[in-house]
């Protein structure tokens, strides 16, 4: 508010020095004085007129405050949900049966092929390509999103994500 206030009186201000200077050299000096009190009449009125607009809004601000009334705070009792009983799941087909074993079995992955390798954006974990088709018999049914090229120092690589086998039901097989 007083930014634009001030911005308008340095300007006529101005305005006004630039006419006196002109009028002066022409030496005309009443003129002169005419000018500049016109000039200071223009920016006492340009200032009367800011001053009450401004005034006016503080007063609309404050009678908007004053009408404003915080509500009192109200109680209100917790909430209890009433929880049900979870069933559990039922077992799959064929849990305990001794081809389960073997089905799970198919998701470990090899140890020696799970390789950090170093890249420009950092390590990248990924089980090798190559390695996965010499030690693990179902490399071809590994799914076709988790697998991934990167370059590295060593040259690109080929491999399965980590974190996408995981996200899969991969495991990693230990010892």
């Amino acid at each position: 508010m007083y930014r634009k206030f001030i911005a308008t009186i340095a300007a006529v201000s101005i305005a006004v020095t630039a006419i006196s200077a002109t009028a002066a050299a022409a030496g005309e000096r009443n003129r002169d004085l005419a000018r500049i009190a016109a000039g200071v009449l223009g920016v006492a009125i340009i200032g009367k007129i800011i001053h009450d607009r401004n005034k006016r809004e503080d007063n609309r601000e404050q009678a908007v405050t004053r009408h404003r009334v915080d509500p009192a705070p109200v109680y209100r009792a917790p909430r209890v949900e009433q929880r049900h009983q979870v069933q559990p799941r039922p077992l799959p087909r064929g849990y305990g049966h001794k081809n389960n074993r073997a089905r799970h079995d198919d998701k470990l992955l090899p140890q020696r092929c799970f390789q950090s390798f170093e890249t420009r954006r950092g390590s990248v974990l990924m089980f090798g390509r190559r390695c996965l088709e010499k030690n693990y018999r179902h490399a071809n049914r590994l799914p076709q999103q988790c697998a991934q090229r990167i370059r590295t120092v060593q040259g690109k690589r080929v491999g399965y994500d980590a974190r996408c086998l995981r996200g899969a039901g991969y495991s990693l097989a230990r010892g």
